[in-house]
């Protein structure tokens, strides 16, 4: 095979109208994308939409295989985005079927080897004309595929707000997105290459590069390059508290070494990256002067080195973030600049070359990294996995000594203080955002919230949620029920926030009335207000993604509704998961009601609204959907 046949780039459209077949083998991993990835693919595609030029979304890698006479590519590499477009495709063909001019011809060319679930799933959603998907009458099924589907559907509806908008997706999609395909020598061990290809050394990340950029503006200073690193590889580690980046003796220098109880290294006491260099010369990696403090001195040494055991900590490895690397240093630019830089990583080392073009800016910048990791690690949230359980947190470190040893646990960030009601508070607003858009770019609340605690003296958990719940109100009377969206820089960095774009009276309640094309940030607004309503019960802020129509589009044993726009209002839709809507979406209101496990209650606080009215006696009827929108309205506009 030459190198031309074994490389080839290929369109979506010329992949997905070939004849090909692209079999998943049964040393590969199931399909494992979320919510987060599937959003994030779709923005990603969507940024590139108006440049019209050529985007390459990665490589399959593939064995051509042959079997009774037909060819088939056996699929090593890239089987997640492969499922994917094939998701996508059919959802954009179901969603704008009366819409498209010239669509492709799509063939469904993907199957998993030995797992006919996955197959079956994928013909499930497959496209035919003027036909729903209806997973209730299908086979057992692959679950994360089918929730991606419905995911898909939702993200058309709200990400393109206008027919156009999609149908210029579509076509960005089909005819400019591309993928390169790879096929491996015929003789080659696939058990083997695929091993080697999960344990490969990776090429570097686009943030290791920008390091090495911006380390070459300290030339032959190696007092600035070594405490410049020591910073980045602390910061980098997005999963654990900046502290466990540095020794104990550098933490009580950095922040703070007060013994009293929950205060030490809670403090970051530098002014500037030259105060942060002259508070690491002030530690020593070991504290003998009789021991080695070179590594000329080291390899004559002579003597023995005893490893300090007079310290515990809670593992560090407990919490999960809600954003990585890249993304963060483009907050904390964004930050610094003050600028409208876009949150999107893949546009890392441009944007920092635009902004950061001299030594005293890199020092701002690196002081600033490890400031606004600090204050990232206490005052924004993160995922707690502890024993069986996870959760939100928001949480900081607590230094104590107990049984002759320094320990290092976690506790509430703002328990201590006279209104520890407000931690909840906080955590339950930054849980909103955060469910609401959960990919790694465009977190626009986690520049407002970075930005807030940045320039604070002195932070207080009743100001800090004031703030927060400010944010959320612009978010959604602002953007949402504007008729023209307040644009994300000007409500953030721009003080807009601070007073209504719009009146009360002008508020555009029938946004909401557009069906599953509703944002996700609506619903989860709303059941914030609901939840200070009913005196803040149990709930957390879940990854749901699917707008409900409670009396059902397609009900099975009931009656249309008979009504197309009360069917869409706000005041018959909810926001669930995407797994109990497939399961439930046909079902009439009662028998939805009656699937719920008392225990656990609804998804939603306004679903359980909905649910609590609903009968034997009472049926969810037009007049239940009008009553109910008025409450809401009524709700929303208390709180503006």
């Amino acid at each position: 095979m030459s190198t031309t046949d074994s490389i080839q780039s290929f369109t979506i459209q010329k992949l997905f109208e070939s004849k090909s077949n692209y079999v998943i083998p049964v040393y590969q991993r199931n399909y494992a994308w979320g919510l987060g990835e599937i959003s994030q693919l779709v923005q990603d595609i969507k940024d590139y939409v108006e440049k019209d030029t050529p985007y390459y979304i990665g490589t399959l890698v593939v064995a051509e295989q042959n079997l009774d006479n037909e060819t088939y590519y056996e699929t090593i590499d890239g089987q997640q985005r492969l499922t994917t477009l094939t998701i996508l495709l059919n959802a954009l063909h179901r969603y704008y079927y009366n819409s498209l001019s010239s669509p492709i011809k799509l063939n469904l060319c993907l199957k998993f080897h030995s797992r006919p679930k996955s197959t079956d799933t994928l013909e499930a959603i497959a496209f035919k004309l003027n036909e729903p998907v209806n997973f209730l009458n299908s086979k057992e099924q692959n679950v994360n595929i089918k929730e991606r589907y419905i995911d898909a559907e939702n993200l058309l509806k709200q990400m393109f707000k206008e027919t156009k908008d999609g149908l210029a997706f579509y076509k960005y999609l089909t005819t400019k997105v591309m993928l390169v395909r790879v096929s491996v020598p015929k003789e080659t061990d696939l058990n083997h290459y695929f091993e080697v290809m999960n344990n490969r050394g990776e090429q570097l990340e686009k943030h290791e590069v920008l390091k090495s950029t911006l380390l070459s503006y300290f030339k032959d200073d190696i007092r600035a390059r070594n405490g410049f690193n020591k910073i980045w590889e602390a910061v980098s580690d997005m999963e654990r508290y900046v502290q466990y980046g540095f020794t104990t003796i550098e933490r009580d220098s950095l922040f703070g070494n007060d013994d009293i109880e929950g205060h030490r290294w809670n403090t970051f006491e530098a002014r500037s990256f030259d105060e942060i260099l002259i508070k690491l010369e002030e530690t020593k990696p070991v504290q003998d002067n009789d021991k080695p403090t070179s590594i000329f001195e080291i390899v004559k040494f002579g003597g023995a080195f005893i490893e300090n055991k007079n310290e515990k900590e809670d593992s560090p490895e407990r919490f999960n973030s809600v954003i990585n690397f890249p993304s963060f240093l483009l907050h904390i630019l964004k930050i610094q600049k003050q600028k409208d830089i876009p949150l999107d990583d893949k546009k890392l080392i441009g944007s920092f070359k635009d902004e950061i073009d001299s030594r005293e800016k890199v020092e701002l910048f690196v002081f600033n990294l490890l400031k606004g990791k600090h204050l990232f690690d206490q005052y924004v949230i993160k995922r707690e996995f502890k024993g069986d359980n996870d959760n939100w947190s928001l949480k900081r470190l607590k230094w104590y000594y107990s049984g002759n040893q320094n320990r290092v646990g976690y506790v509430n960030t703002f328990g201590d203080q006279s209104e520890p009601e407000q931690n909840r508070n906080i955590l339950m607003l930054l849980s909103m955002f955060h469910v609401s858009l959960p990919s790694m770019n465009y977190k626009h609340w986690l520049s407002a919230s970075l930005n807030y605690l940045f320039n604070q003296e002195d932070i207080k958990a009743f100001d800090y949620s004031h703030y927060l719940f400010e944010i959320a109100q612009s978010y959604f009377y602002d953007r949402i029920l504007n008729e023209t969206e307040l644009d994300y820089y000007e409500m953030i960095f721009k003080q807009k926030y601070q007073s209504r774009t719009v009146t009360v009276e002008n508020l555009m309640h029938g946004h909401l009335d557009n069906g599953t094309s509703v944002e996700n940030f609506a619903f989860n607004f709303v059941d914030y207000l609901l939840w200070l309503e009913k005196g803040k019960p149990d709930f957390e802020y879940t990854f749901r993604s699917s707008v409900e129509h409670y009396y059902p589009q397609n009900p099975i044993n009931g009656v249309d509704l008979g009504d197309d726009i009360l069917l869409n209002s706000f005041g018959n839709l909810c926001l669930i998961s995407s797994s109990k809507n497939s399961k439930l979406s046909n079902n009439m209101p009662l028998a939805k009601k009656g699937q719920y496990d008392p225990r656990k209650g609804p998804d939603s606080l306004k679903q359980k609204e909905m649910m609590d009215v609903t009968s034997d006696q009472v049926p969810w009827d037009s007049k239940a959907i009008i009553n109910h929108k008025d409450k809401m309205r009524s709700l929303i506009e208390r709180y503006y």
